[in-house]
């Protein structure tokens, strides 16, 4: 009789003994799930005040030519965390900011959409980047767009290898955001002031008459 209660008292330590390890591992899991989660929220946050956009395609004007056309700009692709990299000129990959000033705009993308998330996002990146080191500029037909259509391609954003110059000028222009109220005057404020003065030269002469 007593060598049965002793038998079901070491039976019964044994069970609460696993029990408990396994609401431990479990809840240490839930709580690393939770960290990783933040984490991951954390890393995609934009900093537009030290310049860093995780996951983005960034956007800025190009000197005279962004002022009469606005729609016509520079661009660049960011790391995960948020370091810039743009082709800005022949056999150059500018590293940590961009060739034309800071951006005005941009898309932010999910690593989700990438086979292989974060770290296959970041390889596209940096594998776009040093073959773009070996190409000569063409601002018609080789360009920063074709760079950051490059790095899509080879991480096969959305399973997609069809990224180009055009429907990537048209994608950010449709889903960008401005860095702020700068970021908008830095765009448009120029090709403003044209059509102000065109519209003022071809009115007065009207209106003096």
């Amino acid at each position: 009789m007593l060598g049965s209660r002793r038998d079901s008292a070491a039976i019964y330590r044994l069970l609460d003994s696993l029990l408990s390890t396994k609401i431990i591992e479990k809840t240490r899991r839930r709580m690393s799930e939770t960290f990783v989660q933040i984490s991951s929220d954390a890393d995609e946050r934009i900093d537009v005040k030290n310049h860093r956009f995780p996951f983005c395609i960034v956007w800025t004007p190009l000197p005279i030519i962004s002022w009469l056309f606005p729609f016509i700009g520079h661009m660049g692709i960011c790391t995960s965390t948020g370091v810039i990299r743009d082709f800005a000129g022949s056999y150059y990959v500018s590293e940590g900011h961009m060739g034309f000033s800071w951006p005005t705009l941009y898309w932010q993308l999910s690593p989700k959409n990438v086979v292989g998330g974060v770290a296959a996002w970041d390889r596209a990146v940096n594998d776009a980047s040093i073959e773009y080191e070996s190409h000569c500029h063409n601002i018609c037909c080789d360009n920063c767009h074709s760079h950051v259509a490059m790095a899509l391609n080879l991480m096969k954003y959305k399973g997609k290898t069809s990224w180009n110059m055009a429907n990537l000028a048209f994608f950010i222009l449709i889903h960008g955001k401005f860095v702020g109220i700068s970021g908008f005057l830095k765009q448009y404020l120029p090709f403003l002031i044209i059509l102000l003065i065109i519209g003022l030269i071809v009115l007065l002469p009207v209106l003096s008459n």
